[in-house]
């Protein structure tokens, strides 16, 4: 099919058929207080003013996506050292009452102690920015629910007997934190003997050679060996 193309002012090429916009979204998980959580901002200006919604915005015409997702997670919450992975993208015709909008979905896990040294505050068209539960968000805006539903469901495929944990967890643990870890990610109570019999049998974790004391015999501490770490970070962990 033949198109009439021209260029605007700006130089950039100009087709006579319709083009759509292009967003980014970022999800940030994080471990806290025995519950997996979220980070939203919640939107200062129309569509869907006033509702929480995961950060992003408009893709720049001279911006690779990767960069945009970046430069709106700043300019909303603050935040900008963050490792991100995309994940997904999401194009329904109807997921943005302005025009035809497509988004990349980026994600990243943090641990508490990473995300405790994040200076978050809301920024731009943000009115506010807080950590959510996964399992008590509020209303979202556009289509947010679903990516994020979609996105927990990979990190769960992925968590199961895999070094992936080593991002939420601090560098020493004891296996009963780390069963905190999975059964709140997988939202399902988990045999304590056949999940450690499991995951020490995925030999991804070794004794750190420390302990934790408490109200019984002292609990050892284990983390996760740097040949699992370096198998994990080179794969993609959402392909």
């Amino acid at each position: 099919m033949n198109q009439e193309v021209v260029r605007d002012g700006a130089g950039y090429f100009c087709y006579d058929y319709p083009r759509p916009a292009v967003t980014t979204d970022v999800i940030l998980f994080t471990f806290h207080d025995n519950d997996l959580k979220v980070l939203l901002i919640q939107r200062k200006h129309p569509p869907f003013e006033h509702s929480w919604a995961l950060p992003g915005g408009f893709v720049n015409m001279d911006e690779e996506l990767h960069i945009a997702a970046l430069r709106e997670l700043a300019e909303e919450t603050n935040i900008t050292d963050v490792y991100l992975e995309q994940l997904y993208t999401f194009g329904r015709p109807d997921r943005d009452p302005r025009t035809r909008v497509i988004t990349v979905a980026y994600f990243a896990l943090l641990s508490a102690d990473q995300a405790a040294r994040l200076e978050i505050r809301s920024q731009s068209d943000a009115k506010d920015v807080r950590w959510w539960s996964m399992y008590a968000l509020p209303d979202l805006a556009f289509d947010h629910d679903r990516i994020l539903q979609y996105a927990l469901q990979r990190l769960r495929w992925k968590l199961e007997w895999t070094a992936l944990g080593f991002l939420l967890l601090p560098a020493e643990f004891t296996l009963s934190e780390l069963q905190r870890v999975y059964e709140r990610v997988l939202n399902e109570p988990l045999d304590k003997r056949n999940f450690r019999r499991k995951i020490l049998a995925a030999d991804v974790l070794e004794e750190s050679g420390n302990v934790r004391g408490g109200d019984h015999r002292p609990a050892k501490l284990y983390r996760f060996t740097a040949k699992a770490i370096e198998l994990e970070q080179a794969r993609r962990r959402f392909p």
